[in-house]
Order: structure tokens, then sequence, then C-alpha cells
């Protein structure tokens, strides 16, 4: 994948977050997380594997969050798989 595809995945990853950020089942404190990866996510000073690595750790601690809503944390699982195909050497 060229560079331009990966980010597009990045792109379409903000788009999910702007889902949930905007879901009004979902909790105050997750809404935060999602926004900060979502800020993260659209830096361009940094590299996309950077953008990507960061948020991967993020999202990763809250999809752990036990007040997190079932469909909710189906769309994160969605969403960091999408982030982890985003290689290092780009």
């Amino acid at each position: 994948m060229s560079a331009d595809e990966y980010k597009k995945t990045i792109d379409q990853c903000i788009v999910e977050l702007e889902i949930i950020a905007n879901d009004t089942s979902v909790p105050r404190n997750i809404k935060r997380s999602v926004t900060e990866i979502m800020d993260v996510l659209k830096d361009e000073k940094q590299e996309l594997f950077l953008r990507a690595a960061s948020a991967l750790k993020t999202l990763s601690d809250v999809s752990y969050d036990p007040n997190l809503p079932m469909h909710t944390g189906t769309l994160i699982w969605s969403i960091l798989g999408k982030l982890e195909t985003i290689p290092p050497d780009i």
C-alpha cells in the first residue's frame, strides 16, 4: 500500500471516532479520550506511524473501560485493527 492509502485509513478511523464522540450513550471520559485520539491522528507534523502507534495505545486502554457500551467496543476494536495495518516504514 502507498502512503496515500494509509492516510485514507487514518481518515476513515477519524470518521469512525467522530461517530463515537457524538454518541450520547458513550460516557464523557471515553468521549474525552476519543477526542484526544482524533487530535493525535490529525496532527500532520508527526509521521503516520507515530500517530497510529500513539492512537493505538490510548484506544487500547479505552477498550478495557468497564463503562464502555458494547456497540462502541466493537467499533473501537475495528478501528484498532485498521490502525495496526500501518507499518513503521512509510
